[in-house]
């Protein structure tokens, strides 16, 4: 007989049934319910993650290859007992190496795979196109998914990431749910941004952080300058931002809560949550909450307006910069700025309508053990607060003056209250009236996440348990999961009752009190014979041997790894520079007038934009090559694509228009921004087509000595010119508040203007006809009097950057790059380094 299907006691026993399901119970003609990535920087974090309802995890192993290097991240043996409590609860781990590699750090990078592997990862996120090309050919088996660092938005770029090895991409943030389908016809899974802090800048390409104080995002120390205050002047250094938009890099935190049916319909295949910096109760709540919203997807529910209230009440008291979800439609404009500030938001409550000053007193501190005793006086007041939404008793209440928003302070509630409530609060000081009150710290969700992590199991894995009971057979208990893993324990032997036999409901009870396994029963099936009798200890035996054994399957697959045969070798290195090494000056230059003017000081290799080229066809000197953009989403294909030919030269900025040109046999040089810090990189992307390198200005000397000779095609660097620190969808140009919506028309776009930090340090603005913007370096990059030792390491190309100058600029700083060429040639004395401009990092690494 079968016992009808019993329904979970504890939530996440439905939850977590539906985690493991490979197809995750999609409907009908529908895609997969996008899998739930949560982030960990601490063991907490981790397991809130687990708590909260995650099919997988992303960290870091240590702290020198990711992203998040600030983060705590684990070590071997918290790792290890993380991924050991991940699977058990049915959830992936993903070990972050989304940084670019040093050459003499590829053998180190790779360990870390290697032991990260061993220890249970399931899967290796990576920026790096030599580290990809390693791990690939080295360890076929494991799963590597390719970061939003490496900097792909298009369909082309997705499939060629497939070609080289990865079994899922990272997409830029910015795509809309258009591009986000079209992209997963390619049939290559896709990981897609869900929720939390935006990057302004497309990640993979940013260098402000970098250029400006050696901390690269390219190396997981952004120093994140894109949340300070930035004022927009013009040529003569007025001002002409709005004074109410002091921080126009800060954008606010995505929020795709309202459209998961969305991202599914258009094939997302893993929702990421941002978040690794993030502490347990910020984790812990917003996964709950997209748990709990998949989970409805899932089996068709609509939840109640009450409770999608609840949720996003949730995800407000949770940090915020406030949401958007602006780019999933289309659109980047003030919509999804956080101009007004880039802390903590949290959510509206209500407003003071009464304040009243205590006085002051005095308080001693210190003083016991001999210590000396130490006093001041401290202000008090309290405030009356109007409440327009609920709070609870000892949220953190923010309280800001809307007349001078700057001189805000914290207080706590002092019990429950609810909407139209006045609550009265203790301050430092009196408050005025109409000061908008915040929460920004929510005493509930800590509770919640504290209770998670006090839990011995952060979350039971569902089982289906089968109880077999025949007389004269052994007793025994089969449990299932949901992916179809099972195991099976036999004990005694069962006989008659003698006394009072035993029920179905008796073993249901018994076999289903499953304590401190980290299963729980999700249905039952008995068969069982008339009139059984056994004793309950004897049951519970066979019960938790069945556990046991559960856990021994499910995790086999990981304790039988082990890494065997590592050794590759690498590539060779040219042992010496060829005989009668040369280089060419080169110039990226903006307009026909400016071409001429370089050929005329000397250049012989002429390079400009696909925008620039368009503007002005037919007036260019014969032979400039196309410098294609580092953005190359679909709508930009046809226009960047037409400069991609058969036979002819081109510097590619993506790796969608490296995979074209590969396809139609043109030259393609790898522009900076895809960086190539290690000769693994190199071979792999001259296997994949690339007829030459143009290096990172995030590079140092030695680096480049060391890594130049390794390409068989020409190297380039960049010697002069201001170095592109940011490209953003959005328009920095809109600080102003004059947007007309129309880049052709736009004045502001034809001016010179520039971002004024809080240093005072300038850095050019320059919005292209499509809205799209790039900062660029507060001073030029200046590496000229190293000439001699760059083309003695095989550097054969040497770029002036005129992107910001103007022809008789182009000119002489050509002249300046053929003399010092010139002079090294002949072992003579070059010019030094021109005032106001510095060497970038060719003398000072990045981390």
């Amino acid at each position: 007989m079968t016992h009808a299907p019993l329904v979970a006691s504890v939530r996440w026993g439905e939850l977590s049934y539906r985690c493991q399901d490979p197809k995750r119970n999609p409907m009908p003609d529908q895609h997969p319910i996008p899998e739930l990535l949560a982030p960990a920087g601490t063991p907490d974090a981790f397991r809130a993650a687990v708590a909260g309802g995650a099919d997988a995890i992303y960290c870091a192993l240590g702290n020198d290859f990711n992203a998040r290097r600030s983060a705590e991240n684990f070590t071997p043996e918290t790792f290890a007992a993380a991924c050991r409590e991940a699977h058990l609860a049915g959830t992936r781990v993903y070990v972050t190496i989304n940084v670019v590699i040093k050459e003499d750090e590829m053998d180190r990078a790779l360990a870390v795979v290697w032991q990260a592997w061993e220890l249970g990862a399931d899967a290796f996120i990576i920026q790096d196109w030599g580290l990809l090309s390693r791990i690939v050919s080295e360890m076929p088996e494991v799963e590597c998914h390719v970061s939003t660092q490496a900097n792909v938005h298009d369909a082309r770029g997705t499939a060629w990431c497939r070609e080289q090895g990865a079994h899922r991409v990272t997409l830029s943030r910015e795509l809309s749910l258009k591009e986000i389908e079209r992209i997963s016809r390619e049939g290559v899974e896709l990981e897609c941004f869900g929720h939390g802090a935006l990057c302004f800048c497309y990640s993979g390409v940013c260098l402000m952080s970098s250029m400006r104080g050696g901390r690269s995002a390219n190396r997981g120390l952004c120093a994140q300058p894109c949340r300070l205050p930035y004022e927009l002047v013009d040529e003569q250094g007025t001002v002409i931002s709005s004074p109410d938009r002091g921080r126009p890099l800060c954008p606010r935190d995505f929020c795709s809560l309202d459209d998961l049916d969305r991202m599914r319909d258009a094939g997302v295949g893993s929702l990421k949550i941002e978040g690794r910096m993030k502490a347990p109760d910020y984790v812990h709540a917003v996964v709950s909450v997209y748990r709990e919203a998949l989970d409805d997807l899932a089996s068709g529910r609509t939840p109640a307006p009450e409770v999608d209230a609840k949720r996003h009440e949730r995800l407000k008291r949770a940090f915020n910069r406030d949401f958007t979800n602006a780019y999933l439609f289309g659109t980047s404009g003030d919509e999804m700025m956080s101009y007004e500030r880039s802390n903590n938001r949290g959510e509206v409550v209500g407003e003071v309508v009464g304040t009243r000053d205590l006085g002051s007193r005095t308080v001693r501190r210190g003083g016991a053990d001999g210590g000396r005793e130490r006093t001041r006086r401290i202000t008090e007041a309290e405030v009356s607060i109007r409440l327009t939404r609920r709070v609870g008793e000892d949220d953190l209440l923010e309280v800001r003056p809307v007349d001078d928003p700057d001189a805000f302070l914290t207080c706590r509630a002092e019990s429950d209250a609810l909407p139209g409530e006045t609550i009265v609060c203790k301050t430092a000081r009196p408050m005025p009236r109409g000061s908008v009150v915040r929460v920004i710290r929510s005493q509930e969700a800590f509770d919640a996440v504290d209770a998670a992590l006090s839990r011995e199991v952060a979350r039971k894995r569902p089982v289906d348990v089968r109880v077999t009971c025949r007389i004269g057979r052994p007793f025994a208990v089969e449990l299932t999961c949901a992916d179809g893993t099972s195991a099976t324990a036999e004990g005694f032997v069962v006989e008659p009752a003698r006394t009072r036999a035993v029920s179905e409901a008796d073993l249901v009870e018994h076999v289903g009190r499953m304590g401190s396994s980290p299963f729980e029963p999700r249905s039952f099936s008995v068969e069982m014979d008339e009139g059984c009798g056994m004793g309950f200890s004897a049951v519970h035996k066979v019960r938790a041997d069945a556990c046991d054994a559960l856990v021994e399957k499910l995790l086999a697959p990981y304790a039988a790894r082990r890494v065997t045969d590592v050794t590759t070798p690498r590539v060779a290195a040219r042992t010496q520079v060829a005989a009668g090494a040369h280089a060419e000056v080169c110039a990226l230059v903006s307009s026909p007038e400016a071409a001429r003017a370089a050929v005329s000081a000397g250049a012989t290799r002429l390079y400009a934009t696909a925008d620039d080229l368009d503007a002005a066809p037919g007036g260019w000197p014969e032979g400039v090559i196309p410098w294609l953009d580092e953005v190359s989403r679909e709508a930009d294909l046809p226009r960047l694509d037409a400069h991609v030919v058969q036979g002819e030269a081109l510097a590619a900025g993506t790796v969608s228009e490296l995979a074209l040109a590969a396809d139609v046999g043109a030259k393609p040089e790898v522009r900076p921004c895809i960086p190539v810090h290690n000769s693994d990189a190199v071979s792999a992307l001259e296997r994949a087509g690339a007829a030459g390198f143009w290096l990172s200005c995030e590079l140092t000397l030695d680096e480049i000595v060391s890594l130049a000779p390794h390409a068989t095609t020409p190297v380039g660097i960049i010697v002069y010119g201001r170095a592109r620190t940011m490209t953003s969808e959005h328009c920095v140009l809109q600080v102003a508040n004059r947007c007309i919506h129309d880049c052709a028309r736009c004045a502001l776009r034809r001016r010179n203007l520039q971002l004024k930090n809080i240093d005072g340090l300038l850095m050019p603005v320059r919005t292209d006809i499509h809205g799209r913007s790039r900062i660029y370096d507060s001073r030029p990059t200046d590496i000229t009097p190293q000439v001699g030792e760059l083309v003695s390491a095989g550097v054969s190309r040497l770029m002036v950057d005129g992107t910001l100058l103007g022809p008789a600029e182009v000119a002489r700083q050509v002249r300046r790059v053929v003399a010092a060429l010139e002079a090294a040639m002949s072992n003579a004395r070059i010019a030094p380094r021109e005032e106001g401009t510095y060497p970038g990092h060719l003398f000072s690494p990045i981390g």
